[in-house]
C-alpha cells in the first residue's frame, strides 16, 4: 500500500512535469541528466498556482532539454528543510546534482526563461 501511494505522488504532472517526493528527491533532481528547475509549492498557496501554468509552458518549450519537478512542501517537508525553504514558491536551479540558482516568488515566464537559460 505504501508504494502505491508513493507512486501515485510522483505522478506526472502535464506529461512533462515530475511531482516528486522526499523518498525520489535525489533521483528525480540530484542524478539528472539535465538541468533541474524545482518548484517547492504548496495546494494553498495561490503565487504557487499563478506560477503553474507557467511552468507548463517552460516544461513544454525547453522539453529535452531542462527538467521541471515540483515539490509539495506539506507531503515533502524533508525536501524543503534540507534545502532551507521559508517561503514558496522557491524555485531552484540543480545542475550536475548541485543547486546553481535561485529564484523567489511568483515571477514572470521571460525571467524564469532567463534563469533557465544561462545554465544550458
Amino acid at each position: 500500500m505504501v508504494i502505491h501511494i508513493i507512486k501515485q505522488e510522483r505522478k506526472i504532472m502535464s506529461d512533462l512535469i515530475v511531482n516528486t517526493t522526499d523518498a525520489n528527491f535525489d533521483q528525480d533532481v540530484l542524478q539528472s541528466d539535465v538541468p533541474v528547475l524545482v518548484d517547492f509549492w504548496a495546494t494553498w498557496c495561490g503565487p504557487c498556482k499563478a506560477i503553474a501554468p507557467i511552468l507548463e509552458d517552460l516544461a513544454t518549450e525547453y522539453q529535452g532539454k531542462v527538467k521541471i519537478v515540483k515539490v509539495d512542501v506539506d507531503n515533502n517537508p524533508q525536501a524543503a528543510s534540507r534545502f532551507g525553504i521559508r517561503n514558496i514558491p522557491t524555485l531552484f536551479v540543480f545542475k550536475g546534482g548541485e543547486k546553481v540558482d535561485s529564484v523567489m516568488g511568483l515571477q514572470p515566464k521571460a525571467e524564469l526563461a532567463k534563469v533557465l537559460d544561462k545554465h544550458l
